[in-house]
């Protein structure tokens, strides 16, 4: 697959629960940040779009953990973005402890723009960085 962008991570020991590997819910915190760190590398700054009237939400998110991350190990969250109708766009966000590259977690995130109405849009902004099938 031909990703958008990537950034690395590693585990904190506070990101664990008491089983020693990474909380299910800390893994959403993850790929919102390397969402927020891929529009940064284009240009968007989230802070800013919040600011001008136009909201940015997650209106869908599956996740499917397919092996688990533990303190001090290092990974890397993989995505793209595409358009998935309209008014939706669709992170695909993998994410891989390194270096041996190990699928540890497959995400779909969903998301619209809201404007200052609350309805829902696709901003220019976004549709660059769209990838076609």
């Amino acid at each position: 697959m031909k990703y958008s962008h990537h950034i690395e991570f590693k585990v904190r020991d506070y990101e664990c629960d008491m089983q020693g590997v990474v909380n299910n819910g800390v893994y959403q915190n993850y790929l919102e940040h390397a969402r927020h760190e891929f529009l940064q590398t284009r240009g968007i700054n989230f802070a800013e779009v919040t600011e001008s009237g136009i909201n940015l939400v997650v209106i869908r998110a599956e996740l499917d953990y397919k092996n688990s991350l533990k303190s001090n190990d290092t990974f890397v969250v993989r995505s793209l973005v595409r358009q998935i109708s309209r008014v939706r766009f669709e992170f695909q966000q993998d994410v891989y402890k390194l270096p041996q590259e190990k699928l540890m977690l497959a995400a779909r995130i969903t998301g619209t723009s809201l404007n200052a109405n609350g309805r829902p849009f696709v901003p220019d902004m976004l549709t660059q960085l769209f990838i076609t099938d």
